[in-house]
């Protein structure tokens, strides 16, 4: 069948996968002292911001895969939790010139991430039942 529910789920793994897989490479070409500056100022460690190579390299790879993709959408959503609180955390619902959100792009990864999680890979993955 054309229209499977595997397809979609196949799609929606690269979709979230290699669109976040960007936001990674650019952290490794052109570094992450802004998401150091970020967590400094939450008065977290800077330690915590290297996790984000993990979020956004190694997860979005398992994603694409659909090797452990449940717990790698997991992951990338808790990633996106803390992206959304670093970065917008005191203008949650602020709104941009065209009336999105301003968090709009994180929030979709976010969800995008939470429906992976709860639909699983389908067939068409690496560790297909």
């Amino acid at each position: 069948m054309l229209f499977s529910p595997d397809i979609a789920k196949l799609l929606l793994r690269l979709q979230v996968g290699i669109l976040m897989l960007f936001h990674g490479v650019h952290k490794i070409t052109h570094g992450i002292e802004g998401v150091k500056s970020l967590v400094v100022n939450a008065g977290l460690p800077e330690f915590i911001s290297y996790g984000v190579f993990f979020g956004e390299i190694v997860m979005p790879i398992l994603i694409i895969l659909g090797l452990y993709a449940r717990v790698a959408s997991l992951v990338l959503a808790l990633n996106m939790v803390m992206a959304i609180y670093l970065a917008y955390g005191s203008s949650l619902f602020e709104l941009t010139k065209f009336g999105g959100l301003a968090m709009e792009l994180p929030l979709i990864f976010l969800m995008s991430s939470i429906a992976i999680f709860l639909l699983g890979s389908g067939k068409y993955a690496v560790n297909a039942k």
